[in-house]
């Protein structure tokens, strides 16, 4: 249980807020790099602000305040052109560090140089990593940007999947250190959905180890022992907003208090036999939460997630809970926090950043499907391995992957349909 103050301060995220200083100190995933060669540019909203992220022509990618400097037009209504974009409104143009370079008629009536100076339209960095757009909106200067192991993995079929979840973002996380709801939500109640009524493996132990990067969470179900995977290697709720299972991670980038951006990146290594492999583009696709009807769909893990955490309200009011042994893992996330909101205000570094370019080139991950990653098995053997048979007959993530996507992925796995 919270008081409404401490509950605030885990969940507000717009400019000048505590948790807002705080999450802006990391590199964000905010888009899939190939929406932008399908349309150049994109409104967006984070952490309370809107903006317009664009790819010019050169390639150059940027991330500017969404109304112009010289009258609030919507930069997002613009043209990119070789070299930033441009204001469709009176032309002012602008490069990915929102410097003004051009101002058309200024540059004709009245050429001076220094009218450009102070005209200068908010910017924030972005860089390009495994198929995924990262910005950092936080202060000079910026951290590295983590090259997490599993970007690093070869022969493999990527997808992007995001999502619109309409709630704040620190209920999507606290899901990321609560294995019961595995137990209740993706088997008990995903099954009663099916029109089955059988009982899952119930969780005999949870425990949790905190790291630099987050905390490793370890649960034992009716059947396993201590040697399963689940309890030896663990998974990971990655630090400040991330969760890694060992075959896809998911953030739950802040848009605001009541508005939350679902990325989520999936890997499938491509059976043994079938290498080399290289993905030509990673796809990326926007998952429905709601069907026509206005219904929530439920039919997928991530889907059931999202209900979960919307059901919890815009703001989770933490002040009416009571928490129990299997919430442990929740305790241990808001503590971190909190300590981490005490290191802000004193100036330094919240936990997980890294500083270090040789460390931040390579990151490795508790991982309990890393052999299969790495070293890839025969097709004939993926039928031996749950997940890996899941994944192959269909995408049990997301709701709403693209007909196109599933071909690829067939086409890249070898199996009939490709």
């Amino acid at each position: 249980m919270l008081t409404a103050a401490r509950n605030d301060l885990l969940t507000r995220v717009g400019p000048g807020t505590p948790m807002g200083n705080l999450l802006r100190r990391y590199w964000m995933p905010i888009a899939g790099a190939s929406e932008l060669s399908q349309n150049p540019i994109k409104p967006v909203r984070f952490f309370g602000e809107d903006l317009t992220l664009y790819k010019d022509l050169g390639g150059r990618f940027g991330l500017v305040a969404r109304h112009c400097p010289h009258r609030g037009a919507d930069l997002s209504c613009g043209t990119v052109e070789e070299q930033g974009i441009r204001c469709f409104y009176h032309g002012w143009k602008f490069d990915e560090r929102g410097q003004c370079l051009e101002q058309p008629y200024e540059d004709i009536a009245n050429p001076n140089p220094k009218s450009r100076e102070g005209c200068a339209a908010t910017a924030y960095p972005v860089r390009e990593l495994a198929g995924l757009l990262w910005a950092y909106m936080g202060p000079s200067p910026a951290p590295e940007l983590p090259v997490w192991e599993p970007f690093t993995f070869a022969n493999g079929f990527r997808e992007v999947v995001l999502a619109e979840v309409p709630c704040n973002w620190f209920q999507c996380q606290e899901n990321s250190i609560d294995p019961v709801h595995f137990e209740w939500m993706h088997d008990n109640w995903s099954a009663h959905l099916r029109g089955q009524e059988a009982r899952a493996a119930r969780h005999l132990k949870i425990a949790y180890d905190e790291f630099e990067h987050g905390f490793i969470y370890r649960r034992i179900r009716e059947g396993q022992a201590e040697s399963d995977p689940n309890w030896s290697v663990g998974r990971v709720a990655l630090w400040p907003n991330a969760f890694y299972l060992g075959m896809h991670f998911e953030w739950r980038v802040p848009v605001d208090d009541e508005n939350t951006l679902s990325v989520a990146w999936f890997f499938m290594r491509v059976p043994k036999g079938r290498e080399p492999y290289v993905q030509a583009s990673v796809p990326t696709w926007v998952s429905p939460i709601r069907d026509q009807r206005g219904q929530f769909i439920v039919s997928h893990v991530i889907n059931q997630d999202i209900v979960g955490w919307v059901g919890q309200g815009a703001i989770a009011d933490r002040s009416k809970e009571h928490l129990r042994s299997s919430d442990i893992g929740i305790t241990l996330m808001r503590k971190r926090f909190f300590d981490d909101l005490d290191q802000v205000a004193k100036g330094q570094d919240p936990s997980g950043i890294v500083r270090d370019r040789a460390a931040a080139r390579c990151i490795a991950l508790p991982d309990v499907m890393r052999k299969y990653n790495v070293d890839g098995v025969p097709l004939a053997d993926y039928d031996k391995h749950p997940l890996l048979r899941e994944r192959l007959a269909g995408f049990r993530h997301h709701y709403g992957q693209p007909p196109e996507v599933r071909r690829a992925f067939e086409q890249a796995m070898g199996i009939a349909g490709g």
